[in-house]
């Protein structure tokens, strides 16, 4: 058999990883570092993959933290940052490709956009926020069985 007509192995490179973007509000400084009060953290968290080149792709992780005072329902300090990933990608099935842009790529990017949420809001004169590990592989398992659910066609009576 010729070096031709043998099968390509798979290839994953990263390419670069950074700080796509990064916003930090604290709307009622600075009276608000005289509050002792513990805030309620809420977290949101989404994915996003695209093409950027011919097996050249961009997969961005985007974290919102609010932290607030249950109390006074008053927002102590809101962090939005998005980590992102340029990954080079070839000689995959799209069956193989889905699974790498949304459960391994968010894997890599993950540790990535916790440091940067800590170091904020640290920065930020708060305590650090630490973000609890993430199973992509299970919101990608939810994904689909939605995706699944919603592909249905309804039936009529």
């Amino acid at each position: 058999m010729s070096a031709a007509a043998a099968p390509q192995q798979p290839m994953f490179n990263i390419e670069k990883l950074y700080v796509k973007d990064i916003s930090l509000e604290i709307p009622h400084a600075p009276e608000i570092f005289l509050e002792r009060e513990s805030p309620q953290i809420d977290f949101q968290l989404h994915s996003k993959a695209s093409t950027i080149g011919d097996g050249i792709y961009e997969v961005a992780i985007t974290v919102t933290v609010t932290a607030k005072l249950e109390q006074k329902d008053k927002v102590m300090f809101l962090i939005e940052a998005t980590q992102a990933g340029i990954f080079r990608i070839s000689n995959m099935s799209k069956e193989d490709m889905d699974p790498v842009l949304g459960v391994g790529c968010p894997n890599i990017l993950y540790p990535y956009i916790r440091e940067v949420v800590s170091d904020v809001s640290v920065r930020a004169g708060f305590a650090p926020v630490v973000i609890n590990p993430i199973n992509f592989d299970l919101m990608y398992q939810q994904k689909l069985q939605q995706q699944q659910a919603e592909a249905v066609p309804a039936t009529t009576h």
